[in-house]
């Protein structure tokens, strides 16, 4: 069956009319770097810091009389005003009146009680100011994947907001978070609760590390146990882990502090760390800043990638180690799967071609059993409790009219809807459980046209309605929204669609859609389904079209470089989960409209080899120590930073040094007030992560 690339033919068109700098794919501009979210959070800081406590600079006020009383540690004035001024920033409006008022309250103590009165404004604890009560949270939220959040308190008081207080509140629904002052995160998953500290038993693969981590592999890592699996797999403890669904950890607990950093013919390499009691911090890291709760990573399944693993049969083993081991490998938790072909399946074709088969009679997933199952299934070999969901990049054609429209009468879309039940019922069949379905890949771009209240009303029509009748536990998610402002509509529109959000649970975004990210989290978790592909024929912010090989795919270190600070944005911007393209590919990769793209794994069909990709080990930089469940936090000094706290309460950052030579960097870990300064090098076009217990 033939499909026309709709796709392609928007971006030949675009190439032509698009004005230097201007990405083809879009309609205008793309505000979709980094630097679209920090011009946003730079007006705010600037006018908290400026305006905050009825027009004073409340945070230039306390740090400064901090200094006057010496009760600065490892962080100047500036750097602490920078990082007040940014916590504040994060706390909803209300939260941020009452600790602006406690800030206050704070200037009138003496020199011996200031710290602890600072400390405990800004997380919430402020016995002097008082807070109010709130006004119940978010449904939701940046919550768990549950069906709503509970009420929890909006600040301060004796609740707590709910990032601190005294025992803080949820606001995720079931299986979200519930963090507890500062003593970290608590992580309800399916089957129990996995915590800081000295371990727990974990549910739905929700397992916090040890209190030494992951390992590394043996080129130099991690001490600590390994991660616990799903269905009550135990996380590791402070000695090692215990045997999980994903085994135990082996490890010693160490804490520490670690480094790893990546240039390039140089990754992956054990770096020296020294803790150091002056200097200046480049990255300031503040514990009591936090945001979105972390979900994890995953990559993509596809045809062509167990085609070329074919050809090098003895690496396959080795292929899914690096992708998903949490000792030897990235620990990607989420597998996409093409519902039908991908631009990556080896033709087009869908699981129904038979015209007119609204009973979906001829329904069937024989043509996925051939390449496609057989990756997935080797994949849950290693990690029995990854999470599947699937998305359609074509729809069969009797579904569609003669202008590649999705039909609108009820028979066709009770059929599609039909349509993704059986894919969801016949994978389990084969013993893989979906979790989740998005019903279209890029609406915008793809091959099928979808309009807003079309999408919108086959969800809240047809689709919810069937998972529900067919009691199907695979949850709907909005995705995936990729063409700005066509998907960028379609998602808002619906996010405020009450009955359609009876049945989303979250949002699938990816491409342009990073601006809609902080909008849509208010909403449900968010996932960056797509990372780019690389090798573009067009500009990007880290790309420039002349790079463009329409031969090969270059599979360099200049998209490495690109892929970190990629990965950084779309954190930056808010999601909870991040998804990778092409896990494998053979060297030339081209897709079926003839774009070649990069991997995170290369097959040379001819030498026969596997090779890890710069690309890769950008992914593992970020996704073998962020554990799932964790929270970012603040960073301050650099753009070129991002941190989180691990359920074992470890402190991860990840930085990037995109100058030509080393550089020497001190990072300084923990509040406003008192920060612990790291010192090591970060290797030139290279990056780095610090791993520290405190």
């Amino acid at each position: 069956m033939k499909y026309e690339s709709l796709r392609g033919k928007l971006l030949r068109k675009r190439l032509a009319s698009a004005s230097p700098g201007q990405d083809p794919r879009e309609e205008s501009t793309m505000p979709k770097t980094l630097w679209g979210v920090i011009s946003v959070e730079l007006v705010a800081l600037l006018m908290l810091g400026c305006n905050g406590a009825g027009g004073r600079d409340i945070a230039g006020e306390v740090c400064g009389q901090a200094a006057s009383c010496n009760s600065l540690s490892g962080a100047t004035s500036a750097q602490c005003k920078a990082m007040v001024t940014k916590s504040l920033g994060a706390m909803t409006s209300a939260a941020r009146t009452d600790a602006e008022k406690a800030l206050d309250a704070c200037l009138a103590a003496g020199c011996g009680d200031l710290s602890t009165c600072i400390e405990g404004a800004l997380t919430g604890q402020s016995a002097g100011a008082g807070g109010s009560t709130g006004g119940g949270g978010s449904s939701g939220g940046n919550g768990g994947r549950g069906a709503g959040g509970s009420p929890g308190g909006s600040s301060g008081g004796s609740g707590g907001n709910t990032t601190a207080g005294s025992g803080g509140n949820t606001t995720a629904g079931s299986g979200g978070n519930a963090m507890v002052g500062s003593g970290g995160n608590t992580i309800t998953g399916g089957g129990g609760a996995a915590t800081t500290g000295g371990g727990g038993s974990a549910g739905g693969g929700q397992a916090g590390n040890s209190a030494g981590g992951s390992p590394a592999d043996s080129t130099g890592g991690r001490t600590g146990g390994n991660v616990g699996g799903s269905g009550g797999g135990n996380a590791g403890g402070a000695a090692g882990g215990q045997p999980g669904a994903t085994g135990g950890g082996t490890g010693t607990g160490s804490t520490e502090p670690e480094l790893m950093t990546s240039a390039q013919n140089a990754y992956w390499t054990k770096g020296q760390v020294t803790k150091v009691t002056s200097g200046t911090a480049d990255v300031n890291v503040d514990k009591n800043t936090t945001y979105q709760r972390w979900d994890g990573f995953g990559g993509t399944f596809n045809e062509m990638g167990w085609d070329a693993l074919s050809v090098v049969s003895a690496e396959i083993p080795n292929a899914i180690k690096y992708l998903f081991d949490a000792q030897d490998g990235a620990n990607f938790v989420h597998g996409r799967i093409p519902l039908g072909a991908s631009d990556y399946a080896m033709s087009w074709y869908t699981l129904d071609d038979t015209a007119g088969d609204y009973a979906m009679d001829k329904f069937s997933i024989a043509r996925d059993k051939e390449k496609l199952i057989p990756f997935i299934k080797e994949a849950l070999k290693l990690k029995p409790d990854l999470h599947l969901w699937a998305s359609p990049w074509v729809v069969p054609s009797w579904m569609m009219d003669g202008s590649s429209n999705m039909k609108s009468d009820a028979q066709t879309l009770a059929a599609h809807a039909l349509y993704m039940a059986r894919f969801v019922e016949d994978y389990a069949k084969e013993g893989l459980k979906i979790s989740a379905i998005h019903p279209q890949n890029e609406p915008g771009y793809a091959r099928v046209h979808w309009t807003q209240s079309l999408f919108i009303n086959f969800i809240k029509t047809y689709l919810g309605p069937k998972f529900a009748e067919r009691n199907l536990t695979a949850e709907i998610w909005c995705g995936t929204m990729s063409k700005d402002p066509d998907d960028t509509n379609i998602a808002k529109t619906l996010a405020n669609d009450a009955d359609a959000m009876k049945y989303v649970k979250g949002f699938g975004v990816q491409w342009n859609l990073q601006p809609a990210v902080a909008t849509l989290a208010l909403k449900a978790p968010v996932m960056q389904t797509e990372h780019t592909c690389g090798n573009y024929n067009f500009d990007t912010p880290y790309w420039k079209k002349g790079q463009y090989n329409a031969q090969k795919a270059p599979n360099d270190h200049a998209y490495g470089e690109e892929s970190w600070q990629l990965i950084r944005d779309w954190i930056v911007a808010g999601v909870n989960s991040y998804s990778a393209w092409n896990m494998v590919l053979d060297n030339v990769g081209k897709s079926l409209d003839g774009w070649p793209q990069d991997a995170l794994l290369v097959v040379d069909r001819t030498a026969k080899t596997l090779t890890r990709t710069a690309a890769y080990y950008a992914f593992r930089h970020y996704a073998s120590y962020i554990a799932v469940g964790a929270t970012r936090i603040g960073t301050s000094g650099s753009n070129d930073a991002v941190a989180f706290k691990n359920p074992d309460g470890s402190f991860i950052i990840e930085v990037y040094n995109k100058n030509a030579s080393a550089k020497k960097m001190i990072v300084g870990v923990g509040s406003a007030l008192s920060q612990a300064l790291y010192q090591f090098d970060v290797p030139a076009h290279g990056w780095a992560t610090l791993r520290v217990m405190q």
